[in-house]
C-alpha cells in the first residue's frame, strides 16, 4: 500500500461558446486528475478545481515529493496534511486513497460506507443560462427543452440574477410556458440579491407548485436575512455549494436559513468530511441534494454517497434527493462511462468507484502549458 507514483493529467477544454450565470462567464472548462499508483499496483483517481499553472506548480514541489512512500492505509493523516496547503487537493486525495483501500479490500467505496440502499440515485440537469446572445433566452429554451426531450430530465436548475429581475422572470416564464408542466425547476441566483430583490420572485413561486428550491438567493452570510425570506416563501431555500467545512452547514441550520444544504465533495477538504456532512443532515432531518457542478470524479462521488442516504423523512418513501448534474458544453464528463437515463443515474457497481479510467482517453484533453483566462 505503499504510494509509488502520482501522475498527473491537467485537463483543458476551450468553450464554443461562452456561458455563465450572475458571478461571470465560463470561456474554459478544466480541471486536475491523478492517479495515485501503489507499490502493489492498486491505483485510485482523484480530482480538483483551481488555475491550472498553480496547480501543476503544487503537485510537483510539494504534493508528490510528500506523498511519494507513504502509506495509503495512513489516508487520515495524509488528506489532513495536505487540506492545510490546498483544500481541494486534499479533496481529490482523499478520493483516491478512499478508492485504494476500498480496492484493497475488494469491496466498492458504497460498501465500505456502509452498502448502498439504492441501485439508482436522481440527478437534475444543471444549466448556465447566460450567454453575451441578443436572444439569450430563446437559446436558454432551446437547450433545457434538449436535454428534457433527449435525456428525459424531469428536474431542471436555472441561473438567475444576472439579469433585470423582470428580464430574469420572463426567461423563467418561457421555459415554464415551453415545458408545460413536465418539469420541476430549481432557480440559482449566485447569492445576487438582497432581501427585497429576492422577495420580488415569491408571486412568481406562488403562480405554481412545480418548484424544487431557491437556491443561494442571498450571501450566505446574511443569516437573518435567510430567515426571513424562509418565512415569506412557500419553497424550499438551498444553499451551501461552498462550505469548507461541516461545521458550517450545523451554523446555517441552527440559525434557522436553509431547507436544502448543498454540499460539494469537491469542497470540502475530503470525501470523509462530505460523507460527515450528508449523515448529519439525516441526524437532523435537513434535506441534502449535493452540488457537484465543477468536476466529473467528485460528481460520481456524490452518487456514491447518495445511493447509501437513508430517506430524509418518512415522506420521502425511499426516494432520494438528486445530485447536480452539468448539462453544459463540457465533453470532460464523457470521461466516464456513467451518464443519465430518464433523470437517473445508475450507480456503478465492482470494487472501488465500479469503473475503471484509461489514461490514454485523457489524453486528447491534457492542456497544453500555455496561459489562459
Amino acid at each position: 500500500m505503499q504510494i509509488k507514483a502520482v501522475e498527473t493529467y491537467p485537463l483543458f477544454w476551450r468553450l464554443s461558446e461562452s456561458y455563465g450565470d450572475a458571478n461571470g462567464w465560463k470561456n474554459y472548462r478544466a480541471s486536475m486528475w491523478f492517479r495515485i499508483c501503489t507499490a502493489s499496483g492498486l491505483t485510485g483517481w482523484g480530482e480538483c478545481t483551481d488555475w491550472l499553472p498553480t496547480l501543476v506548480k503544487g503537485f510537483e514541489d510539494r504534493v508528490i515529493p510528500y506523498l511519494l512512500g507513504k502509506s495509503c492505509l495512513n489516508r487520515g493523516e495524509l488528506v489532513t496534511t495536505v487540506r492545510k496547503w490546498h483544500p481541494r487537493i486534499a479533496a481529490g486525495l482523499s478520493m483516491a486513497l478512499t478508492e485504494i483501500v476500498a480496492k484493497r479490500a475488494g469491496l466498492s467505496v458504497c460498501d465500505l460506507w456502509g452498502g448502498r440502499r439504492r441501485n439508482e440515485v436522481p440527478v437534475y440537469a444543471s444549466f448556465q443560462s447566460y450567454t453575451d446572445r441578443p436572444d439569450w433566452i430563446d437559446r436558454s429554451v432551446h437547450m433545457v427543452k434538449q436535454a428534457v426531450d433527449e435525456g428525459g430530465f424531469g428536474l431542471v436548475k436555472v441561473k438567475v440574477g444576472g439579469k433585470p429581475i423582470k428580464e430574469d422572470q420572463q426567461h423563467i416564464a418561457a421555459l415554464i410556458s415551453t415545458l408545460r408542466g413536465a418539469v420541476k425547476w430549481a432557480v440559482d441566483a449566485n447569492q445576487s440579491y438582497d432581501l427585497a430583490a429576492a422577495s420580488q420572485w415569491i408571486k412568481v413561486f406562488s403562480e405554481s407548485d412545480h418548484w424544487l428550491w431557491f437556491e443561494e438567493p442571498l450571501p450566505l452570510d446574511s443569516v437573518a436575512a435567510y430567515r426571513m425570506l424562509r418565512s415569506r416563501c412557500q419553497i424550499p431555500i438551498a444553499g451551501g455549494e461552498n462550505g469548507s467545512k461541516p461545521q458550517r452547514f450545523l451554523y446555517w441550520w441552527h440559525q434557522g436559513a436553509l431547507d436544502v444544504i448543498q454540499p460539494d465533495p469537491a469542497h470540502l477538504g475530503g470525501v470523509g468530511n462530505f460523507l460527515d456532512t450528508l449523515r448529519m443532515a439525516r441526524h437532523l432531518g435537513v434535506r441534502v441534494s449535493p452540488h457537484a457542478f465543477d468536476g466529473i470524479l467528485s460528481r460520481l462521488y456524490a452518487v456514491l454517497a447518495q445511493s447509501c442516504l437513508p430517506p430524509w423523512s418518512k415522506m420521502a418513501g425511499e426516494e432520494v434527493e438528486p445530485v447536480e448534474w452539468d448539462a453544459m458544453e463540457n465533453p470532460l464528463s464523457n470521461l466516464l462511462p456513467v451518464q443519465p437515463v430518464g433523470g437517473r443515474v445508475r450507480v456503478p457497481d465492482g470494487p472501488g468507484i465500479g469503473v475503471e479510467i484509461e489514461p490514454r482517453s485523457l489524453q486528447q484533453y491534457v492542456w497544453d502549458g500555455t496561459i489562459y483566462h
